[in-house]
């Protein structure tokens, strides 16, 4: 993969790595990762996204989806869950975006990504629609909504990383260090809704989430999860609703974030340059 392409990882996801994993379980985790990696595509056409929710659906049962019954161990769950799978988010440099947005100013380009992963997580919420109504076609439906939930989450979260990583580039602030590195800044980016600050001590920095990261990562997946539940209903309607969802929460973080890069890209001295 050519630099302009590049993943925000290509070294095996370690941020919440499991010294006691088996290989069956660490196989189990490149499936998910891969399937998520796939899923934050924003031109999936609505057949392919949920034949990929599916297969998410499948890759979080192997996973270890007893967790998911267990309030306080299903979001200690979901956390190491998108640890793991953030390497695996595709990140666009800010060349490469140029090249497929020709002709867009920053603020353009940043609104057009936005725009884009609200459609995307939007599109997910519909998918998940469609597989909740297998699933609540069949008994025991109830047993299979947690994990077609934290699927959902899963792919919403993955989705807005690379938006929140493609902002960064949009704005001349390409997130520094290695995947695992920048897999973290990511994490603690989406989990506290705001732009990554270099200069913050611990921010990219080593291959473990710490106590207060991790907490605030929990915290908002609970409310992402939460936010899922409202959506949760016979058949397909739940389907219109989880998608309007989807896309307002996503459109909301974009904003948060492009409107943090954009301050700081209006200090720095070459932009008020160019400005005035």
């Amino acid at each position: 993969m050519s630099e302009p392409d590049r993943v925000i990882g290509s070294e095996p996801p370690v941020i919440g790595a499991d010294p006691m994993e088996t290989p069956a379980e660490a196989a189990a985790d490149a499936d998910l990762g891969r399937t998520v990696a796939a899923l934050t595509a924003d031109d999936l056409e609505p057949s392919g996204r949920r034949r990929l929710l599916g297969r998410l659906v499948g890759d979080v049962r192997r996973r270890g989806v007893g967790q998911l019954f267990k309030p306080r161990a299903a979001l200690r769950w979901m956390a190491d869950v998108v640890a793991d799978v953030a390497p695996h988010v595709p990140v666009r440099s800010g060349e490469t975006l140029r090249r497929h947005f020709p002709e867009m100013d920053d603020d353009a380009l940043a609104d057009r990504l936005i725009r884009n992963a609200a459609r995307a997580t939007a599109g997910v919420g519909a998918a998940g629609g469609g597989v909740a109504a297998v699933e609540w076609a069949a008994a025991p439906a109830l047993l299979s909504a947690p994990v077609l939930l934290s699927a959902e989450t899963i792919a919403v979260v993955a989705i807005e990383m690379k938006l929140i990583g493609e902002l960064h580039e949009v704005y001349g602030e390409p997130i520094p260090g290695n995947g695992t590195e920048r897999a973290l800044a990511l994490i603690q980016a989406w989990a506290g809704q705001r732009g990554i600050n270099p200069l913050v001590p611990g921010t990219g920095v080593g291959s473990v989430l710490s106590t207060a990261a991790r907490g605030e990562l929990q915290r908002t997946l609970l409310r992402r999860f939460g936010r899922n539940l409202t959506s949760m209903g016979p058949m397909l309607t739940g389907a219109a609703v989880a998608g309007y969802l989807n896309r307002r929460a996503t459109r909301t973080t974009g904003e948060k974030v492009r409107d943090d890069l954009r301050k700081r890209a209006l200090k720095r001295p070459e932009r008020r340059a160019l400005d005035g």
